[in-house]
């Protein structure tokens, strides 16, 4: 009877240790199979780092909020400065007062309904004129945590998580404040909401914008939407709504290319007697981007001909400076960009066209199609 016992208490124990080994590899198993397994890592990590610069506890988040804390940037770690831009002076004040001050001095705008913190700022023209540089530069001068958003980190297989993750932008920047959650080329995620859009975007969108509204309406949430996009026109007009500033921000004129060429150029080993203001002229209807490429390109000029002195057995110590030769000839190797006519809509704000005018547009090509099949039937019946 005893010897039963122990034999009865020993397979318990038995069944009871090989129980919990199998749930312990079961969970491990799991785990390592978890797609969000290094999310989760790097959003912890990311939180810590954050955590410290703010002098505060370890937030508290979910697993959504960890798969976009992912994409948050500490500004400690951005470059860019306003210092860092030539030219947009204008526009620049205007964002300091609008975005940085209430950033930084939530104080001096407590108080009334007329001086609260803006709710959306949109930033558009045509590309490589500065538009993400500005982002960067706002969340650097603010100080305040950037959530950079991306389209595929919304998307999700499951059903109701893209919803959930829409959330999880707005409740993380609520517990990171100050932050600026920002979006670029937003026209490609909030774009105007059409019958053939998939339910899930369109779910995402209007949580989106019911989110938006619901956390602007606290006035003592640092937290601001800013975005940007080469495409005004595509965006939603809910959308556009929110976005009570908007900035165009289009090619430089002169003066400001001048001072693009200085930012660019400074710390860069140049002679002292270049001119700026010409090569401006000569770089009519070029972007701060285009800009850049023709410094990338000017600056090869003394490296190949170092290479190439050194290949014919001359002794230098190093490449040249930089010269006005050099960006010039640069610039006849890239070619002039195409300079639009003062008269003429860029297309970002050109108006689609018009139904009447596509069905003439159809008409005239259908025509043409007709007359073309009725020439060749004509030419071989002809004997």
């Amino acid at each position: 009877m005893k010897d039963s016992q122990a034999r009865l208490v020993q397979e318990l124990v038995l069944y009871a240790a090989s129980a919990a080994l199998s749930s312990l590899v079961l969970f491990m198993g799991l785990r390592h199979l978890d797609p969000n397994r290094d999310a989760s890592k790097k959003a912890l990590a990311q939180k810590k780092e954050i955590a410290k610069r703010l002098g505060r506890p370890l937030i508290q988040t979910n697993q959504y909020e960890d798969i976009i804390a992912c994409d948050v940037i500490n500004p400690d770690h951005i470059e860019v400065e306003f210092d860092s831009i030539g030219g947009l002076e204008n526009i620049k004040n205007a964002l300091y007062e609008l975005v940085i001050l209430p950033l930084k001095r939530p104080e001096l705008f407590s108080s009334g309904k007329l001086l609260t913190p803006q709710k959306g700022v949109l930033l558009y023209g045509p590309p490589g004129t500065g538009k993400t540089m500005l982002a960067k530069a706002l969340a650097k001068e603010s100080g305040a945590v950037f959530i950079n958003v991306r389209m595929s980190n919304l998307m999700s297989k499951w059903f109701g998580d893209a919803q959930k993750l829409v959330t999880a932008v707005f409740t993380l920047a609520y517990k990171l404040q100050p932050a600026i959650i920002f979006i670029d080329e937003v026209d490609s995620f909030l774009g105007q909401r059409r019958t053939t859009d998939h339910e899930v975007l369109t779910n995402m969108k209007t949580e989106f914008m019911s989110l938006w509204d619901g956390f602007t309406t606290d006035q003592n949430a640092r937290v601001m939407v800013l975005a940007a996009t080469n495409r005004p026109s595509e965006l939603d007009e809910a959308i556009l709504r929110r976005f009570p500033q908007t900035f165009e921000i289009g090619r430089p004129d002169q003066s400001e290319r001048s001072k693009i060429l200085q930012v660019i150029l400074k710390g860069e080993k140049i002679d002292e007697d270049i001119d700026y203001d010409n090569i401006a002229r000569l770089c009519e209807g070029f972007t701060g981007s285009d800009i850049f490429e023709l410094c990338k390109h000017a600056a090869y000029i003394p490296v190949r001909e170092f290479l190439q002195a050194e290949k014919d057995g001359e002794s230098h110590t190093g490449p040249r400076a930089l010269k006005q030769s050099d960006l010039e000839k640069a610039m006849s190797t890239i070619g002039r960009k195409d300079k639009r006519s003062s008269s003429q809509s860029p297309p970002w704000a050109q108006p689609a066209d018009s139904d009447d005018t596509q069905v003439q547009n159809a008409i005239f090509q259908i025509s043409k199609i007709m007359s073309h099949i009725m020439n060749n039937q004509s030419e071989a019946h002809d004997p």
